[in-house]
């Protein structure tokens, strides 16, 4: 997920009382620290919904957690469902671990939670790195998936020579970043996914949002999207999908995006004014999209 900017203070001056208040998230749950037998412990953000209604379970995107990716969308999706969201590993206040950082662990985390918690069935929604999780979750734990929700996403994430050259480098700074001690990767980490945040409301509160993350886990996560590869088996998938396509995405090319609501037998396409970050920045653009692929995909 590309940084967030806010157009409405493109233009505020440093004495604008604006430029110093506090950006405002309405609806976004405090969230608690839940226990995963055998695997650690991990943050989760809860809205109860209507009685009886489907859950949809929130995935979000590399660099960011379930409050930054997500803080637009809890109020809108609670009127309708019982929403859950956590923070994937090494993102935000996600599981820590020494295992190397593998997005097939994040499907199977999102599934103990789901035990934990009492879910039988649940539709993933997966935003930009997100998407590969849900992908994962429908092959590796089909009878919980009652439908899918793919946003600003892909099969793969790595095409061309440009993007095997930026996967190239990350994969060699998640070897330094293993044994670098722990100030160096926060000086690391404010300087690398800290400061591209504008200094607006929004970008001040997502500086502290990024400044939770786990750098070394955040490189491995890197690397991993960089590997991964739905091609030989999205086809297979059977469950109702709902793919959110940003049209000026610069991240992953909406033409990848298509090819993947393509590949995936009646999947319905919803196309939304806005780059890579649309969910944080133009919420009114991004959020009717999401309410209703998420209703498409809870018929199921």
């Amino acid at each position: 997920m590309s940084q967030p900017r806010s157009s409405a203070d493109d233009h505020g001056e440093a004495d604008d009382p604006e430029a110093t208040a506090p950006f405002p998230t309405p609806g976004l749950p405090e969230g608690r620290v839940v226990e995963l037998p055998g695997r650690g412990t991990t943050f989760v953000r809860e809205v109860a919904g209507p009685p009886g209604a489907p859950t949809v379970v929130l995935l979000h995107g590399w660099t960011a957690n379930s409050a930054l990716n997500w803080f637009a969308t809890y109020q809108p999706l609670g009127e309708h469902f019982r929403v859950v969201a956590l923070d994937h590993r090494g993102h935000g206040l996600g599981l820590r671990t020494w295992r190397r950082f593998r997005l097939e662990d994040c499907a199977d985390d999102v599934a103990a939670l789901a035990e934990v918690l009492g879910i039988e069935r649940f539709v993933p929604v997966g935003y930009s790195m997100g998407g590969p999780i849900a992908q994962l979750l429908w092959q590796r734990h089909r009878s919980r998936v009652q439908g899918l929700v793919l946003c600003a996403t892909s099969r793969n994430f790595k095409a061309h020579p440009s993007e095997h050259a930026v996967f190239g480098v990350i994969a060699g700074l998640t070897v330094a970043a293993r044994a670098a001690p722990i100030g160096l990767r926060r000086r690391v980490t404010d300087r690398v996914l800290v400061a591209r945040y504008e200094d607006t409301p929004l970008g001040r509160w997502a500086r502290d949002q990024a400044r939770l993350n786990d750098l070394r886990s955040i490189l491995e996560a890197g690397h991993a999207l960089s590997t991964f590869s739905s091609k030989a088996w999205i086809r297979d998938v059977d469950v109702p999908t709902g793919v959110v396509i940003p049209r000026f995405d610069a991240t992953v090319p909406p033409r990848r995006q298509r090819r993947l609501a393509e590949a995936i037998p009646g999947a319905r396409v919803w196309e939304v004014d806005g780059a890579h970050d649309v969910c944080a920045v133009d919420p009114p653009a991004f959020v009717p999209a999401l309410l209703e692929a998420c209703h498409h995909a809870a018929a199921g």
